[in-house]
């Protein structure tokens, strides 16, 4: 999959794409139905995805806490594994910003990126002030010469599929949850990362991983499944995970730890990404070490049982 990060300097190959528009945050069950119309609108034509990074709620409210279910590398990764030939990340700036809809149309999806096709949920806003429509794009498409497909909602057994319900899900605790209107277990994905090894001391090595800008499930120990993406131990492997701040060692900030059962090696800035599976229970601060490593004990076996169930 390549990767276009300015619309302003396109090469001749990388135009004439059918793509589906949108943040794609999580790329969840609605966003895939978005993917697939973009594939079927003009078979013969690349497909891509058209999205910008910073996401613009982190461009426009900087200081917000945290939102994003996924960071750009993991969408990508993601986003590759749909079968998207290009992935057009445009730079969301000042510039982009203070695009009206008509100038969006005419500079990035007409002229810029050249695009023959786009597809866009119901709900798509653009431009300056999000004051474009899907109605508005339609009759831009009529005028610049490129197709426009409109895809409905997308809705599961516990109602509309969105980014927003499914960060609700992860702040429940209830990653099973998540998983129905993403279409694949919620993932943290990142770079492996140096820790204070008190899991190593404890008998319990972990995989340290930073959950900076990302919104954070609720706090606890989970059943994980984990996919170390490259290194000398790539691979598939379970484990159980532990998110928070860990208070039995005073305050810290929030992170993810992974220990992967059955498993010798030294992960240290490997990419892995971790899928939350079910949560065990909230973190809590014991009364000693020991009893914490009969919880750990335990967590790890009821993490077994539920990653081998059948």
């Amino acid at each position: 999959m390549k990767i276009v990060r300015d619309y302003q300097f396109v090469a001749d190959g990388d135009r004439g794409a059918t793509v589906a528009i949108g943040n794609f945050d999580g790329v969840h069950h609605g966003h895939q139905a978005v993917i697939k119309l973009a594939r079927d609108a003009v078979p013969d034509a690349p497909l891509g995805v058209l999205t910008f990074e910073p996401h613009p709620r982190e461009y426009f409210a900087p200081d917000a806490p945290p939102f994003r279910l996924m960071n750009a590398k993991a969408r990508a990764t993601r986003l590759k594994k749909l079968g998207v030939d290009v992935l057009y990340e445009l730079k969301f700036n000042t510039q982009l910003a203070e695009l009206t809809p008509k100038a969006f149309a005419a500079n990035v999806i007409a002229g810029g990126l050249g695009l023959r096709h786009v597809v866009v949920g119901a709900d798509f806003c653009f431009g300056k002030g999000r004051a474009g429509t899907v109605d508005d794009l339609r009759t831009f498409g009529a005028e610049m010469g490129f197709g426009v497909t409109v895809a409905d909602l997308i809705t599961s057994p516990s109602g509309a599929v969105s980014s927003t319900a499914i960060r609700d899900a992860l702040t429940d605790g209830a990653p099973r949850r998540a998983a129905e209107m993403l279409g694949h277990w919620h993932r943290i994905e990142g770079t492996v990362i140096s820790g204070e090894q008190r899991g190593r001391e404890l008998g319990y090595p972990t995989a340290n991983m930073s959950i900076d800008g990302l919104h954070p499930p609720k706090f606890g120990v989970y059943a994980v499944l984990v996919d170390v993406l490259d290194g000398p131990h790539a691979g598939s492997y379970q484990g159980a995970s532990s998110i928070g701040v860990r208070p039995m060692f005073g305050e810290n900030r929030a992170n993810l730890e992974t220990f992967l059962f059955d498993f010798t090696g030294d992960l240290y800035g490997a990419t892995v990404s971790v899928a939350l599976v079910e949560f065990l229970r909230p973190e809590e601060k014991f009364d000693s070490l020991q009893a914490l490593i009969t919880q750990m004990e335990a967590d790890c076996a009821r993490a077994r049982r539920i990653l081998t169930a059948p």
